[in-house]
């Protein structure tokens, strides 16, 4: 496993280094690269497909979802630039593997996840690997999480057709979003939104993405996923 999990590291960095221009960094930052190196991709895919675990690419994990691209769960979590008595919400628990990235870069992790079946299976998994820094729970990512807001980050691991307003109000001023945009199937942009300490919005363009839609229970128009 040691040998695939450097493998993983060493694509993850190259990839960052042929998308700098876009994304505006040259390099993660250690902690989360760190955090990628200790949770165990392995123990978030399916049984069948954990030989692939460390490849650098979306695995499905069922009910239509996918666990994400670890160059992707590295540059978002990078993105959010967490600190250790940070509180985030991510939108899409999926397996609970961006979960647990998040959860050991700061305090306290909520996550919203629409299939009942994935977020109680991501809610078992986390807690028999010692998370007890998160909080897991089934419903609608468009609403986000209001019992626990302010957060200093959000992250949304599927594409929403436009940013949904309540995760805007619920992000921290100083706080950073972090949310793929755009149609199914068609152009996706990653986009980070910074809330500035009186409270305006400024969002910027990242780079093309390819993300499963945001599903919502209500007429949202979008679709809402995993990681």
């Amino acid at each position: 496993m040691a040998g695939n999990l450097h493998r993983m590291l060493a694509e993850i960095a190259l990839e960052v280094e042929l998308t700098q221009s876009a994304i505006g960094r040259t390099a993660l930052d250690e902690r989360v690269m760190q955090a990628l190196a200790e949770v165990r991709r392995d123990l978030f895919v399916p049984p069948e497909l954990r030989a692939h675990a460390f490849d650098n690419g979306p695995l499905p994990i069922g009910c239509g979802q996918t666990i994400s691209q670890p160059y992707m769960v590295a540059l978002m979590t990078d993105l959010l630039e967490l600190e250790p008595e940070h509180t985030v919400l991510e939108i899409g628990t999926g397996s609970g593997y961006q979960t647990a990235v998040l959860a050991r870069l700061c305090r306290q992790a909520y996550s919203v996840e629409l299939e009942a079946e994935l977020s109680t299976a991501a809610a078992s998994r986390l807690a028999e690997q010692g998370y007890d820094n998160v909080e897991t729970r089934s419903g609608d990512g468009y609403a986000g999480w209001p019992e626990h807001a302010p957060y200093d980050g959000i992250i949304v691991t599927a594409a929403a057709p436009f940013i949904p307003p309540a995760l805007l109000e619920q992000l921290r001023p100083g706080g950073r979003l972090v949310i793929p945009v755009g149609p199914p199937l068609q152009h996706q942009e990653l986009m980070l939104i910074h809330k500035d300490l009186s409270g305006k919005t400024h969002s910027r363009d990242l780079l093309g993405v390819a993300f499963v839609p945001l599903r919502s229970t209500s007429r949202h128009g979008g679709s809402e996923h995993t990681h």
